[in-house]
């Protein structure tokens, strides 16, 4: 029986002297998996971060992120390059509108509580310039 795919999203730490290798590419050609870049920077001091949804199976996945912690690239599964701050948050729903894929939503439309789905997140940052609160910030 083979195995089923399923994507899931990590956030990517590359130190400086690994940002100019092909890693995306050899997790495409060498491990079978689909890769969808969200946002990727390389800072001045030549440090790189990437956030991206890769797509594969179970073992697939775990093979190709053993390769890239091979190159001291650390992985992180739990955090995505957006960082929502509820306590600066005033639910003023301002951001709801910017949000494609509703990540930020009414959690109970009563209460008018937003609410942050960090998994629906596709870090397109609108909610970063809609917010006059700063309760959306961009991790890099």
């Amino acid at each position: 029986m083979a195995e089923t795919a399923f994507t899931k999203k990590y956030f990517l730490y590359f130190p400086k002297c690994e940002t100019e290798k092909p890693i995306v590419y050899h997790l495409v050609k060498d491990y079978n998996l689909m890769v969808n870049i969200f946002r990727a920077k390389v800072t001045p001091e030549e440090e790189g971060y990437l956030v991206l949804d890769l797509t594969g199976t179970a073992g697939d996945i775990a093979r190709g992120l053993e390769f890239v912690r091979t190159f001291n690239v650390t992985v992180n599964e739990q955090s995505i390059g957006l960082r929502w701050d509820a306590e600066r948050c005033t639910h003023c729903g301002n951001c709801l509108p910017h949000c494609p894929t509703r990540a930020l939503d009414f959690k109970d439309r009563t209460t008018r509580e937003v609410r942050f789905d960090a998994a629906a997140c596709i870090e397109c940052l609108s909610c970063v310039a809609n917010c006059p609160f700063s309760a959306c910030a961009s991790v890099f």
